[in-house]
């Protein structure tokens, strides 16, 4: 029998409405699944770790793999010195299992949720505690430098050397295993690899560099810990601090042209937050190329050694041409 146009077969219209009705609760529990799933998958242990900056996250997250879920609290590339927390960004904080942070007042903008954290009783894990600790030393910077780069004062850029950053992985592998019972003994062997072997590689392209070359003048003093692992000197920044919250003045400038001039630098090399005009009026006056390096976020990859390996050979390649 034929239906009329525009008039279904009643027959088919229940079959339509029973389908529908079977259907749709099966949809409804695929997503429901699917989206436990995904909550399962990103935080296997029910734990959370939070890292303070990008750069530490990613030394976190290889080592601990899928085994617990980790975030990062200073979005990727922003200045950790200036940073401040919001009202969501404490609640994570105050929900973590544990908090990575880096210490020697790195995370400054962060202190007063950090200290608020602590007094709930978080565990927290200080990269800094860990290492050995590089000490701003005689004839670096710029000699009238704040009290913050005065010889003797503590750097707190320590991811630039990836050595320091092994120790760091190597003494929170141990901490995971002793809070959550966590064996990361293949994972931190696979990580010293790759990291022993990036070592390597750095120190091999610059031994391609002329020791007398081996000059740094940056936008702030974020390097000291890289210099100090593969035989650089630090020649100045155009933001004589530590803290990249520094401000430089005309004293400074002039100071940095004379030892840009005296040493004989080749390359003035600009980071994120360097004042532009300062940058290219300097460059111009000292006769140096002004060349952009990254110092404080994660490539595309989201890759620590990746960040390492990118800001070596743009260091390396500047200087050789």
């Amino acid at each position: 029998m034929r239906s009329s146009p525009g008039k279904p077969v009643r027959g088919s219209r229940a079959a339509s409405l029973l389908a529908c009705a079977v259907i749709l609760p099966i949809c409804a529990l695929a997503l429901l699944a699917s989206c436990g799933a995904d909550a399962r998958a990103g935080k296997a242990s029910g734990r959370l770790v939070v890292a303070t900056y990008s750069l530490l996250g990613s030394v976190v997250k290889d080592l601990v793999g899928d085994s617990i879920e980790v975030r990062t609290s200073i979005p990727n590339g922003l200045d950790p010195h200036e940073w401040e927390p919001s009202a969501k960004d404490i609640q994570m904080l105050q929900g973590a299992d544990l908090i990575v942070e880096n210490g020697l007042g790195l995370e400054e903008g962060m202190s007063k949720a950090l200290a608020s954290a602590r007094s709930k009783g978080i565990r927290f894990f200080t990269a800094s505690d860990h290492i050995q600790i590089r000490i701003v030393g005689s004839g670096e910077g710029i000699p009238q430098g704040d009290r913050d780069q005065a010889v003797g004062a503590k750097d707190p850029h320590l991811w630039t050397d990836p050595l320091t950053m092994k120790a760091v992985a190597s003494a929170l592998a141990a901490e995971m295993r002793a809070d959550f019972g966590l064996d990361l003994s293949a994972k931190l062997a696979s990580f010293e690899m790759r990291i022993d072997a990036l070592d390597a590689e750095i120190a091999k392209r610059v031994s391609t560099i002329a020791p007398a070359d081996r000059k740094l003048v940056t936008g702030h003093e974020s390097l000291g810990y890289f210099a100090q692992r593969y035989g650089f000197k630090l020649v100045g920044a155009v933001v004589p601090s530590l803290s990249s919250e520094a401000e430089s003045s005309a004293s400074d400038i002039a100071a940095l042209k004379s030892l840009i001039t005296h040493n004989g630098v080749k390359v003035l090399f600009v980071e994120s937050g360097t004042p532009d005009r300062v940058v290219s009026t300097l460059a111009e006056e000292s006769h140096v190329r002004a060349v952009r390096i990254v110092t404080h976020a994660l490539p595309p990859d989201a890759s620590y050694i990746s960040f390492v390996r990118e800001l070596s050979l743009t260091i390396v390649d500047s200087l050789l041409r």
